[in-house]
């Protein structure tokens, strides 16, 4: 009697998943291909361009909302015809590691930088009136500003830098290489000259000063710095809840292979949704209280006290962010951070799309 050889590496195992965004360029709604044909076995610690690593992610869940149904017929009502409904799918995690990035992805709408101030500055939550820019001179590129002798004493090694153009009441996105807001109205920022500064993610660290010069750990994101630029001290960053503006990225989420092969998610354009569907979520307090699942399928517990005469009259959920004590063993303040797919045109067949799961068989794996 013959027996079936036996087939290898056919089931992918991984311990952990890495997080990956790009921008999409929101004028055109173009998202950042990735091609797996191409990149699909990049190093994870040195992705392709202009893809972000944004270190390993924990709690990675992904939902397909997308109903089916059918089509029935004859006397018996038999199945026909199947069809899919509206297309809806979700995604979230926690961020182990904290940035900027990191921060206005979970949050989802305008991340700020707080920008430097003087004491007697007039104070404001997502920081007061700053200490002015200091222009960015000629000959600069993105790794080494210029600014002068004389100017690049306003800087010091471990300096967080913000680099961009002042706000000229321009009305549409704003930040260079990456859209960081969307200004409807001019008078709506205060006519800030420092706007555009105080959200770009145009961001880095400073490593060395010279006589001239300040030089940066990591190369802005958006290249070598726009004619008229200026660099403003940031002194921390800061999110928040609420505002009109949505964040939208590409994400491609990658398992680390341990054996078995690689897998990658790739989403085309994801854009945060931390809030509730339409129907609202209980109010529920307490020490096991787990982050929301977002989304518009989703639907919570009726556990909690409501207020008002309905559901909608209490549609918050209060989430107590438990950071480290001293009296406590020390433990990592993570990121929970919830996505809805937005739609992609596939210019392969023309279908619209949510995400792309492609597989990296292992060496010699069997095929089916």
């Amino acid at each position: 009697m013959s027996t079936s050889p036996v087939r290898p590496a056919m089931v992918p195992v991984t311990r952990q998943i890495r997080a990956y965004f790009a921008p999409v360029n929101r004028a055109t709604e173009t998202p950042t291909i990735f091609d797996p044909a191409a990149s699909g076995l990049f190093a994870l610690d040195s992705p392709p361009v202009p893809w972000l690593d944004l270190g390993w992610i924990e709690g990675f869940e992904r939902y397909s909302d997308t109903p089916t149904d059918v089509v029935r017929s004859g006397t018996n009502a038999l199945p026909g015809v199947q069809f899919r409904g509206p297309i809806e799918a979700r995604v979230e995690f926690d961020f182990r590691e904290w940035g900027k990035l990191q921060m206005a992805l979970a949050g989802g709408s305008e991340h700020m930088n707080v920008l430097a101030t003087t004491p007697s500055a007039t104070p404001a939550p997502s920081g007061g009136t700053p200490i002015p820019g200091v222009a960015v001179l000629a000959g600069s590129t993105a790794s080494q500003l210029v600014f002068g002798a004389g100017a690049v004493n306003g800087f010091v090694p471990g300096n967080l830098v913000a680099v961009d153009v002042d706000y000229q009441q321009q009305i549409g996105y704003v930040g260079s290489g990456i859209s960081a807001a969307y200004v409807s109205n001019a008078a709506a920022v205060n006519r800030d000259l420092n706007y555009v500064r105080r959200v770009t993610f145009n961001v880095g660290r400073v490593v060395e000063v010279t006589a001239t010069s300040v030089i940066l750990v990591q190369p802005l994101l958006a290249g070598a710095p726009a004619t008229g630029a200026s660099a403003q001290v940031v002194a921390a960053f800061v999110d928040r809840e609420g505002g009109s503006f949505f964040q939208e990225w590409s994400a491609l989420f990658v398992a680390e292979a341990e054996s078995g092969g690689r897998v990658c998610f790739y989403y085309p354009r994801l854009s945060p949704n931390p809030g509730a569907g339409p129907g609202g979520v209980s109010l529920k307090s307490g020490a096991g209280l787990k982050s929301p699942k977002s989304g518009g399928g989703a639907k919570a517990s009726t556990t909690a006290n409501t207020q008002g005469n309905s559901a909608r009259g209490s549609s918050q959920k209060f989430l107590r962010e438990d950071f480290a004590e001293i009296a406590r063993p020390l433990t990592s303040v993570g990121l929970h951070a919830a996505f809805i797919a937005l739609p992609f045109t596939d210019t392969n067949d023309g279908q619209t799309v949510l995400c792309y799961r492609s597989y990296f068989p292992a060496a010699m794996a069997a095929v089916y």
